[in-house]
């Protein structure tokens, strides 16, 4: 792949000193690409087009699923730099090296680390059934069993639809499931009478009450035996298909499964660590808020403080759009359009495309010139503590 041209004076690598301010805090990246089975296969993932837009030397191969984008520093996809007079090879040694990137706030909250990881998905069939553990979960799992959680991390998401998307998020009223129970003859013989009976029981008592026979109802479902669940499965999951979305979460790789998965299954934690809060489905939807200062620009602010999603639509007809500067290092996507970046800093612009990723230090402004007068779509991650 080849490399952009970069920003720092060569000198810098023959030991001249050189002022911190002259080291460029924009540069492009190329990031990893993640092949899990349940992927969208070859050009038909928006992971692969992304990547075959954003390098013309990529090979998409048809037989083979294109699951994830990852951009980050996670050490199972620590972005590549493409600048080659910056030393480091990747985000994840330049950001070690250049801490002051991260904002102040950032770099002493989170020791020095990019606190978020941000995904491009592009979903053909259904993902495991998992949830991910919290702060504390993640850290006796990881002291537990560092082989199947590989960090220390909690793993809250946000994920933002790029195309009509489903999919299967906490649980529904009971109302609901009573009524699923008593229509679907095989899904009630997998929970069985008893759970079921506490379950009509819990509606006319308290919420502990609930959330107790909601854990029981799940626990006997996935505690079934394999091959009665496969007899039933077709009644009880309608596979997702043809689904894209933006993801964001914090910087972990940590997942609870308890199903739909050949990898490592650990049921007895996921029905413990679960909220056992039935709610609808609306009330799992997280709306944007409009920014006050950009008519093009809105906000995916979760209440976890690792990250923050930022949604710029930008309409063909403007000439130039300013990504305004945020006190924390941050990672933008170009999901469409086409135009030239330039920072005060930099001493060349950057040519970015439909799939190009550009890092950008905390403080630092990014002028955007488009180069085709086509609607821009872009998403950029950060941390706004």
């Amino acid at each position: 792949m080849s490399s952009f041209p970069g920003t720092i004076e060569s000198g810098l690598r023959g030991g001249v000193d050189v002022d911190p301010l002259s080291v460029s805090q924009v540069f492009p990246l190329s990031c990893v690409v993640q092949q899990y089975a349940w992927g969208k296969m070859g050009s038909n993932s928006e992971v692969a087009r992304l990547l075959a837009s954003s390098d013309p030397l990529a090979r998409i191969s048809e037989d083979k699923p294109y699951a994830e984008l990852w951009m980050g520093t996670h050490p199972r996809g620590d972005a590549k730099i493409l600048d080659n007079r910056i030393p480091q090879k990747t985000l994840g040694q330049w950001i070690a090296e250049n801490q002051d990137c991260l904002g102040s706030k950032v770099k002493d909250t989170f020791n020095g680390k990019l606190p978020f990881l941000f995904k491009v998905l592009s979903v053909q069939t259904a993902l495991s059934i998992q949830a991910h553990p919290n702060k504390e979960l993640a850290e006796k799992l990881h002291l537990q069993a560092p082989q199947h959680y590989p960090d220390a991390n909690h793993k809250p998401e946000l994920a933002i639809a790029l195309t009509t998307f489903q999919g299967l998020c906490g649980f529904r009223p009971v109302e609901e499931i009573l009524t699923f129970l008593t229509k679907v003859p095989e899904f009630q013989f997998l929970i069985g009478d008893n759970a079921t009976t506490q379950l009509k029981q819990s509606l006319s008592h308290d919420s502990q009450a609930t959330a107790s026979a909601l854990q029981s109802c799940f626990s006997h479902l996935l505690k079934s035996e394999k091959k009665v669940v496969v007899e039933q499965l077709n009644l009880l999951v309608k596979r997702i298909s043809q689904q894209d979305c933006v993801e964001c979460m914090a910087c972990s790789d940590n997942t609870v499964r308890a199903g739909l998965t050949s990898k490592f299954i650990d049921v007895p934690t996921l029905c413990e660590m679960l909220s056992y809060t039935p709610s609808p489905s609306k009330d799992r939807l997280f709306p944007p808020k409009w920014s006050q200062e950009d008519p093009y620009l809105s906000l995916y602010d979760p209440p976890v403080p690792d990250f923050t999603v930022m949604k710029m639509e930008v309409p063909g007809s403007v000439t130039e759009y300013k990504v305004l500067a945020v006190d924390s290092a941050s990672i933008l996507l170009m999901v469409h359009g086409t135009v030239t970046a330039s920072t005060p800093t930099a001493q060349a612009v950057i040519p970015l495309q439909c799939g190009g990723v550009l890092f950008i230090g905390a403080n630092e402004s990014v002028l955007l010139k488009l180069t085709v007068p086509e609607d821009l779509l872009i998403f950029r991650a950060c941390c706004l503590l």
